[in-house]
């Protein structure tokens, strides 16, 4: 399903300036922006353009990656799925985020210890998904399924502004 990103709070985050913003901005409306393009928007070179884009990869502030339409590709079933842990949260959550069909493990507080957005090719593949293998990881105590009928807003221009 693709590259698995990890995003983890620490104190030495990297420091995104104005132009940075404006950069990931371009690409967020167009990831295939050629650097002139983004140079002339945000008035700097193609090759300091290049050169940022390069670091704010390697600082992993962004990653470019095609996005699809789980519909599209075969995935017809979505679902968020709230994961109760007893005892440490962490190797559940490592473990999920290991799953081909799981999109994003979530760390939270409130009624559930994690929550897992799942894609799966239907309703079968949803339900053995949940009862053989999240289940059955050491650990979960209890999961609940919010099965997606319908999307109202998917954005990822998130964070520039």
């Amino acid at each position: 399903m693709g590259r698995v990103a990890t995003h983890e709070v620490n104190s030495a985050r990297p420091v995104v300036d104005a132009v940075s913003k404006a950069i990931i901005e371009q690409l967020q409306e167009d990831g295939r922006r050629p650097y002139a393009a983004i140079g002339k928007a945000v008035g700097l070179s193609e090759a300091a353009v290049r050169q940022r884009v390069q670091k704010l990869l390697d600082q992993g502030v962004m990653q470019i990656v095609a996005v699809t339409d789980p519909l599209t590709v075969g995935f017809r079933r979505q679902a968020m799925v709230g994961i109760t842990v007893d005892g440490d949260i962490e190797p559940v959550a490592d473990a999920l985020a290991g799953l081909d069909e799981v999109e994003y493990v979530v760390v939270t507080a409130g009624s559930f210890d994690l929550l897992a957005e799942i894609v799966a090719e239907d309703d079968d593949h949803l339900l053995r998904l949940i009862s053989k293998r999240i289940r059955a990881l050491p650990g979960v105590r209890s999961t609940e399924s919010f099965v997606y009928l319908g999307l109202r807003k998917q954005t990822y221009s998130w964070g520039t502004r």
